[in-house]
């Protein structure tokens, strides 16, 4: 064996090493949150798109076939109300939270339309965001801010991710 074959073998004897040790040591910090999943199971059989922030968890639940938008206290394990987000007649795709949970982002369908919409908790509105050139939102990601939007946008049978710093 020559030596750029032995340096070869132990690079790579290195790498599986240190993929094992780091597996091994990964592994054993990340479990999951017992109690705060048995409380989720309470709620819904059914959670996606979820959105995590300091004390907050949002998520598309679906309730007797209809998808909605759920906000939980991490903390307290209480559901949190929504006022005005849920709507009978439209369908959420999409949602994020702001680190101090006051401002969510979403996007719906609602009859033919495609909205990408912000909700501010303390008064329960929701406002329109009109994209700029014209596009169908799909994916949103607000900052913990609450001020800066990421938002993932098809036009022309293209993805594009379009930032949006919102008004305060």
């Amino acid at each position: 064996m020559n030596s750029q074959s032995y340096l070869r073998l132990t690079v790579r004897c290195s790498f599986i090493l240190s993929l094992l040790f780091l597996g091994g040591c990964l592994r054993g910090n990340m479990r999951p949150i017992a109690s705060f999943n048995d409380a989720l199971f309470r709620f819904s059989s059914s959670y996606r798109e979820p959105s995590l922030s300091n004390q907050w968890l949002v998520a598309l639940t679906n309730s007797q076939g209809k998808d909605k938008i759920e906000m939980i206290n991490i903390r307290t394990r209480a559901r949190i109300a929504l006022p005005g987000i849920n709507r009978a007649d439209s369908q959420p795709i999409s949602v994020s939270v702001s680190a101090n949970g006051q401002r969510l982002a979403l996007v719906r369908q609602r009859a033919d339309q495609t909205e990408l919409l912000i909700y501010r908790r303390s008064v329960g509105t929701l406002q329109l965001i009109e994209l700029i050139p014209k596009g169908v939102p799909r994916r949103v990601s607000l900052d913990s801010s609450g001020r800066v939007l990421a938002v993932q946008v098809s036009r022309d049978g293209r993805w594009d991710v379009e930032v949006i710093r919102l008004k305060s």
